[in-house]
């Protein structure tokens, strides 16, 4: 769990990673170096995994979004998917997950062809079968999941310019 403080800072950091130390302490009502200890200090704990420019897909190439849910053939097999595919660039993130499928991974490439091509890789790698759906549209993406934490919501209500 974190100090209020510390969630204020995070809370701050994930709606605006390119936030600085001066407006963060100005917003947090700290000095400016205490605002930098802490979020040293969030940065060595793992709260704070990095820092990362959020891309429109469409506008870098990769217009198609898709859910592919992995699901061993053979149930004996080791349970090593994560590390055959961790190569695939297309892959933008890999969940394991409970229930009929082992894993769930969402990628992005630039054509149904594309698509078809990577499913075909991706089975033949891992020994999966698949089940994938297309995105279709995206009304909201990547939330910042600390809306519900105490003494954050006012700190990331949207500036002004």
């Amino acid at each position: 769990m974190l100090e209020e403080v510390d969630a204020r800072i995070v809370g701050i950091l994930a709606d605006d990673g390119r936030c600085s130390f001066t407006d963060l302490a100005e917003r947090i009502g700290l000095s400016v170096s205490a605002v930098h200890q802490r979020v040293r200090r969030l940065e060595e704990r793992g709260v704070i995994l990095g820092y990362g420019a959020r891309l429109d897909p469409e506008l870098v190439g990769l217009p198609l979004t898709a859910f592919v849910s992995l699901t061993p053939i053979d149930p004996a097999a080791p349970d090593d998917y994560p590390q055959r595919l961790a190569d695939l660039s297309a892959i933008e993130s890999c969940y394991s997950v409970a229930g009929t499928e082992s894993y769930i991974i969402q990628v992005r490439v630039t054509s149904p062809a594309a698509l078809e091509a990577l499913l075909a890789q991706i089975r033949m790698r891992a020994g999966v079968s698949t089940h994938t759906t297309v995105v279709l549209s995206t009304p909201f993406e990547k939330r910042n999941y600390l809306d519900g934490v105490p003494g954050t919501a006012a700190d990331r209500a949207p500036r002004t310019p």
